[in-house]
């Protein structure tokens, strides 16, 4: 018998891999998107039994140019506002016909936060059994980078600019995933496309569960945050690393499991790669004042979650697997 060698390349092993994805390769997004990568993570771990309904927005028309598609799955594109009407409709008329199928409805920070929010409002009151997921890219970037309600305070967009009357958004992110939460569904969780594991899992966890379920990933964009390409994972991890984006799991409303973060990061790391909040870093008063706020941010979320871990994890926020995916960890 053939020995076999002690260690074992995993991007290799990867590559002979069979892999179902229902996102293929092809598409129009912008070089480093977040949004695709986390989209072809979650249809991969959601497996080929699904079907999708796609609110209007980046992802929907990076992948949907007429008359082609990269999507090799069942999906449906639903108007900006009712993408979860669509799918309780969906998942209905699969419950009628006695099929095992999941449903998937998917939008952006526009389309859930806002537009969106009556729709699934509705579809987690009425206790639709729908995996409902949010590529958070804190904008509208389909439509030329206007402010949402989930745009960070501070950052600057092309509806909230920073001058002389004020220093980007004055409002808060909305906590969409409390507001989630406060419905009763039995599970809601956050993730990050810096942690492909880590959504792997989740979403696996959210379509086993009978009922509706929420997941929110944050989804770099650089071209609306205005950061190479090539930082997107970066990015990306550093939001979870400073506390700004905490990557926490609630069940019945009630916290069930956090992300420990091992090396707390000052925010300023985070915020020093991204052209949006570049006004922050000026020598000005009201810039430090803002500065000073999100970094109150963030330790009031590393509070409020108890995210500083307290011994090194495999599961924190530098042990954690990331984008560089093959081998055990992996699965």
């Amino acid at each position: 018998m053939e020995d076999l060698p002690d260690t074992v390349n995993t991007r290799d092993l990867r590559k002979h891999q069979p892999r179902f994805s229902g996102l293929e390769s092809g598409h129009r997004a912008c070089l480093g998107c977040g949004e695709a990568l986390g989209a072809r993570l979650v249809t991969e771990a959601a497996g080929p039994d699904v079907m999708y309904a796609n609110a209007t927005g980046c992802l929907e028309v990076f992948t949907t140019a007429w008359p082609e598609s990269a999507w090799r799955v069942a999906w449906m594109h639903s108007l900006f506002e009712n993408a979860a009407a669509v799918a309780a409709g969906m998942e209905a008329a699969l419950k009628r016909q006695g099929k095992a199928t999941r449903v998937i409805a998917m939008g952006g920070d526009g389309g859930t936060f806002d537009i969106g929010f009556q729709a699934l409002s509705g579809m987690l009151e009425r206790g639709h059994n729908v995996l409902y997921v949010c590529f958070d890219n804190e904008a509208y970037m389909n439509t030329g980078i206007q402010r949402s309600g989930s745009t960070p305070h501070a950052a600057a967009t092309t509806t909230s600019p920073s001058g002389k009357m004020r220093m980007g958004k004055r409002h808060l992110k909305k906590d969409i995933v409390s507001i989630v939460a406060a419905h009763h569904i039995p599970y809601a969780a956050t993730a990050s496309v810096a942690y492909p594991s880590d959504i792997r899992k989740k979403v696996r966890r959210a379509l086993a569960i009978d009922g509706p379920t929420f997941l929110h990933i944050h989804t770099p964009c650089p071209l609306g945050w205005g950061h190479d390409g090539s930082l997107s994972i970066e990015v990306a991890r550093l939001a979870v690393q400073t506390g700004l984006f905490p990557i926490i799991e609630l069940e019945r409303g009630g916290l069930a499991g956090v992300m420990p973060i091992r090396q707390l990061r000052p925010v300023t790391d985070y915020l020093a790669l991204q052209q949006r909040f570049r006004h922050l870093f000026a020598d000005d008063e009201r810039a430090r004042e803002e500065l000073e706020h999100l970094q109150a941010l963030a330790d009031h979320n590393i509070e409020s979650y108890q995210l500083q871990g307290t011994r090194p994890d495999s599961r924190d926020s530098e042990g954690a697997d990331t984008v560089s995916r093959g081998g055990i960890r992996w699965a």
